[in-house]
């Protein structure tokens, strides 16, 4: 679920609303909708499925109110329907909720507090409203006494905006886990998921934290913890410099390009999943991959490290071995080759210029490939057979992030297309759009932790001179992409390492103090070994974080995120080590966009 916005006190609701709306295209959706009222006996709720321009036509003159809610969604629980859509209401249509996020008890809360209610969609979002309407309907309680109820009851991740039909004097918000933020206007104020929504409005913001409470009216916002205890904070300006408008309401591309994440999970869904499930990667694609007895992956740098993280990925669904090449190696000395190969060539931006000395003798040969890149018509998409593109949108900061987790994104499409091709059992069982719904939503719900992660930073790597991540099978290739995003901006000398090597020699480097980051997925076959290696770098003095999926954790671990399918789990297990690189740079005084000696595009070998 993707985009919230609202606002309380303007005649213009609507089109705040929707211009609000329109700025959250960005990220991905599939339906979105906008509840407005001007007090009781008059309101209206409008939804539709597909663009904001279809939402716009279906919107009449008598559409009108001081206050409303809008929401853009990208399906989670529930195919992309009207019904499905929000705003979501309750059975009498007084409540009115939007929500990202997602709530794990869901099916609980059903079950206990709801068996006689009807649904009109199959959302979590519509279990939540019905919930706050039960407590506020049947139990006599206000509304927002009825809201933190339901607070209380809801487990896992959520961004909430709701109101009362009866009442268009007040928006009722709570956080956790996904992002959410108060824009203060003059005469009314507003919600939104992203300052961009509402930046037309106004430049002054607050930020929510988690497990906070919201309510908002024409001129007052109140702030106060789920026990009730006000909460005093400041607003922000968010500055717009016109020579940087490219990076919106952000310091740095690095962190815009970070967030905007989600949407390119969400973008390749898109462009690579029709609406009945299957892939739509083309046949000849397909068929060539199929003939191969070995996949070649030829990389550099990030690209090189993304490859890796879809090795397993694609050996599992494919059926084929894959082998990495790093292309400043292979350009000066190919090695043998099996009998019916196929290359393919990560690049971010298309004019590697070592990966293109390996194409260069891939034609020669007469050999397929495949450029899976962000730049369409760059020099490897042309020379190459063929091309997949990423559509992750300009990458300007130096160090790769969107890219990165797009390249994983994109090979998984491949693998499952080729997988079925083949009649694989486990490719038809891998549904990828929901895997990378799923992702989508944990890469959010680690975005919502940068003050945790810029604290840990603080703490352990403001000074250091040296850190080390360490992991086993998957989370050593996430290891690898880690400790480069770290010492490329901010200069840490920083390496990845496999966790069991560590006995091998590498445990002499450490020292007291030395960082040692684990990260540590749910994996029960290698869990517990990581953790020992942890143990063992304590034990000479390392100073340890650990970065766990949830299924895994322990008391006293540092960062939990999100599980997800382990095929995918190298893209949502990067993203806290993308933000603890950008913290570290950034607290250090660093340019984080543009780190020392290095280019976006590599175009010398």
């Amino acid at each position: 679920m993707c985009g919230i916005v609202g606002v309380v006190g303007s005649r213009n609701s609507v089109d705040i609303l929707m211009q609000g709306l329109e700025k959250l295209e960005y990220r991905g959706y599939d339906s979105a909708g906008i509840f407005v009222t001007g007090g009781k006996g008059s309101s209206k709720l409008v939804k539709s499925v597909g663009r904001i321009a279809d939402l716009r036509e279906k919107i009449g003159i008598d559409v009108s109110g001081t206050a409303g809610i809008g929401h853009t969604r990208w399906a989670t629980h529930g195919k992309p329907t009207e019904d499905n859509a929000h705003p979501h209401t309750s059975t009498s249509g007084r409540f009115v909720l939007v929500h990202n996020g997602v709530i794990e008890n869901f099916v609980e809360i059903r079950e206990e507090y709801l068996l006689n209610d009807v649904f009109k969609g199959q959302t979590d979002t519509e279990i939540a409203v019905h919930l706050i309407a039960k407590f506020a309907e049947e139990e006599g309680l206000n509304v927002l006494e009825a809201f933190k109820k339901a607070l209380s009851i809801i487990k896992g991740s959520y961004a909430f905006a709701l109101m009362d039909a009866q009442d268009a004097d007040t928006i009722y918000v709570a956080k956790n886990k996904s992002p959410l933020l108060i824009g203060l206007g003059d005469g009314y104020n507003m919600v939104c998921s992203d300052a961009m929504a509402m930046i037309r409005e106004t430049s002054e913001f607050m930020e929510i934290h988690d497990k906070e409470l919201v309510v908002l009216t024409k001129d007052s916002v109140t702030v106060t913890d789920y026990a009730g205890n006000l909460i005093e904070r400041a607003s922000y300006t968010a500055e717009l410099d016109l020579s940087d408008i490219g990076k919106g309401t952000y310091p740095f591309y690095m962190l815009k390009e970070i967030d905007e994440q989600p949407a390119v999970m969400r973008k390749l869904i898109a462009t690579y999943a029709s609406a009945d499930g299957k892939m739509n990667v083309a046949d000849d694609i397909v068929r060539a991959v199929q003939a191969a007895d070995r996949i070649y992956i030829i990389a550099a740098g990030t690209s090189y490290n993304a490859g890796y993280g879809s090795k397993q990925m694609l050996e599992a669904l494919c059926d084929t071995p894959v082998e990495l090449g790093v292309s400043s190696e292979w350009g000066y000395g190919m090695p043998l080759l099996s009998k019916n190969p196929f290359f393919i060539f990560l690049s971010q931006s298309g004019e590697t210029a070592d990966s293109r000395q390996v194409l260069v003798k891939v034609n020669e040969l007469g050999l397929p490939s495949l450029t899976v890149t962000n730049v369409p018509g760059s020099t490897l998409s042309r020379e190459a057979t063929y091309t997949m593109l990423i559509g992750a949108g300009p990458e300007i900061a130096v160090a790769s992030t969107k890219a990165y987790t797009g390249q994983i994104a994109t090979l998984a499409f491949l693998a499952k297309a080729v997988g079925e091709a083949n009649g694989k059992k486990e490719a038809f069982e891998f549904d990828l759009v929901k895997e990378l719904s799923l992702v989508a939503q944990s890469i959010e719900a680690t975005l919502s932790e940068k003050e945790k992660i810029a604290a840990i930073v603080k703490e352990n790597l403001l000074t250091t001179r040296n850190a080390f991540y360490i992991g086993r099978k998957q989370d050593y290739f996430v290891a690898m992409e880690a400790s480069l995003k770290l010492k490329e901006i901010s200069y840490v000398q920083c390496e990845g390492f496999a966790a069991g090597e560590l006995k091998h020699g590498t445990i002499s480097l450490i020292e007291k103090g030395t960082p040692v980051l684990a990260l540590i997925s749910n994996n029960p076959e290698v869990a517990a070994h990581t953790r020992g290696n942890v143990m063992e770098t304590v034990a000479r003095g390392a100073s340890a974080i650990v970065i766990v999926e949830h299924g895994a954790e322990r008391e006293g671990d540092d960062i939990v995120v999100n599980a997800v399918h382990p095929y995918l789990s190298a893209i949502s297990m990067v993203i806290p080590t993308q933000l603890l690189a950008y913290e570290t740079s950034m607290q250090r005084g660093l340019d984080v966009d543009k780190p020392r000696n290095l280019a976006k595009a590599v175009t010398v070998e």
